[in-house]
C-alpha cells in the first residue's frame, strides 16, 4: 500500500485526483493540502465524495509531505512545482499536473511560460507522461510532467500518421474544443455562466502555450514540423474534442489509415479504436480515462482527417496523472481506472 498526497487538491485537478485514488486498491491517501481551503473538510470542499473520506485539507508543509508519502501529485499553477519539488526527498515519486516538468530542457520552458526554470537540473530526471509514446521512459522516472489535455487529445490522434509515414509532418491543423473546467476552478469573465452560454470563442491563438509540448512531441516524432493550433471554448463541463487535418505523404486510402490507428493502440489500455461510421464524441469519455480516436480520408481533396475525445480532467489531467503513478510504482496500468464514462 502507498501512501499518497495530494497537493493543491481544492482544485478541480486535484479534486479529481483524490476522487480516483478513493478508488484505488493500493493507494491510502496520507495529505491533502490546500492552501486556499485550509482545515475544511474535505467532503465540503467536492461534496461529492461525501461518505468516502473524512480528512480535512491541511496548509503546505513540505517536509511533512515527504516524511511519510511515497507519491505525491501535484495540482498547483504553472511554475510553482519547481521551487516544491526540491523540497521533498529524493525517494519520493512526482506526478506534476502543471507544466514545469513537461519539457526536457529549460528553454522551451522558458520560450513558453516566459518565467525562468529554477530547477533545471531535475528536468533530466523527468518523463513525459503520455503513456503511449513513452511508457518505458515513465517506469524509470522519478518525476513525471503529466501533459496538458490539448496535448494529450492532439498527438493521440497525430501519432499513429506520423509514425506510419502516411502523412507529413508539415502544415497540420489542430482545431480543438473544450469544456470550461480546464480554465480551473478559478472564477473569471471568461468563464462565467452568462459569457460562456450560448457561445463558443477561439482564445490564445495563435501561440497556445499547449503549442509548446505539441511541437516538442511531433519532433521526437518526425523531426522538423510546421501545425496551426486553435483551441475553443464550448459551454460545457467537461471534454475535449480535436480535429485534426494532416496532408498526405503519399496516396492514402481510409482502410491504411485506420490499420495504423489499430497498430498503434490494439494493445493500449485507454485508447479506442472506432470502427466503422463511428465518430469521437466526448460524452462517451465523460468521467473516464478512455481516449476514443478515429481517422478519415477526404476523398475530394486527399486531406486525412484524425479525431481524438477525452475528458480533459480524466485523461486530460488527474486519471492520465494515476496512469502515470501506476507505471512508476509497477502496479498494473489500468489499475482503479478501467471504469466506463457516464452516459448520457
Amino acid at each position: 500500500m502507498l501512501n499518497v498526497s495530494v497537493i493543491g487538491a481544492s482544485g478541480y485537478g486535484g479534486g479529481e485526483v483524490v476522487r480516483l485514488l478513493l478508488g484505488h486498491p493500493e493507494a491510502h491517501l496520507r495529505h491533502l493540502v490546500a492552501e486556499t481551503r485550509v482545515g475544511e473538510p474535505f467532503a465540503e470542499v467536492f461534496p461529492n465524495v461525501r461518505g468516502f473520506i473524512d480528512g480535512r485539507t491541511e496548509p503546505l508543509d513540505p517536509a511533512a509531505v515527504a516524511a511519510d508519502s511515497d507519491v505525491v501529485f501535484l495540482a498547483l499553477p504553472n511554475g510553482v512545482a519547481m521551487s516544491l519539488v526540491p523540497q521533498l526527498d529524493d525517494r519520493v515519486r512526482v506526478v506534476d499536473l502543471a507544466a514545469d516538468f513537461r519539457f526536457r530542457g529549460a528553454p522551451a520552458y522558458e520560450r513558453w511560460y516566459k518565467t525562468p526554470h529554477i530547477a533545471e537540473a531535475l528536468l533530466e530526471e523527468a518523463a513525459y507522461g503520455l503513456p503511449e509514446l513513452h511508457r518505458a521512459e515513465i517506469r524509470r522516472a522519478r518525476i513525471v510532467g503529466n501533459p496538458g489535455c490539448y496535448p494529450t487529445a492532439a498527438l493521440l490522434a497525430i501519432a499513429p500518421l506520423l509514425r506510419s509515414g502516411l502523412a507529413r509532418p508539415t502544415a497540420i491543423v489542430i482545431d480543438a474544443k473544450s469544456g470550461v473546467s480546464g480554465a480551473g476552478r478559478a472564477a473569471s469573465s471568461r468563464t462565467h455562466f452568462s459569457e460562456v452560454n450560448e457561445n463558443v470563442f477561439a482564445y490564445s491563438t495563435p501561440g497556445h502555450r499547449h503549442s509548446g509540448e505539441i511541437e516538442e512531441e511531433l519532433r521526437l516524432l518526425a523531426g522538423e514540423v510546421s501545425f496551426t493550433f486553435t483551441p475553443h471554448l464550448i459551454p460545457m463541463t467537461r471534454g475535449i474534442l480535436a480535429t485534426v487535418y494532416l496532408q498526405p505523404a503519399r496516396a492514402v486510402t481510409r482502410e491504411a489509415a485506420e490499420a495504423a490507428f489499430r497498430e498503434a493502440y490494439g494493445g493500449e489500455p485507454f485508447v479506442r479504436v472506432l470502427d466503422g461510421e463511428s465518430l469521437p464524441q466526448t460524452k462517451a469519455t465523460l468521467g473516464s480515462n478512455f481516449c476514443d480516436v478515429a481517422v478519415r480520408v477526404d476523398p475530394q481533396s486527399g486531406t486525412i482527417i484524425a479525431f481524438a475525445a477525452i475528458d480533459n480532467l480524466v485523461k486530460g489531467a488527474a486519471g492520465q496523472a494515476v496512469q502515470n503513478m501506476n507505471l512508476m510504482c509497477g502496479f498494473p496500468e489500468e489499475l482503479g481506472l478501467r471504469v466506463p464514462g457516464l452516459f448520457p
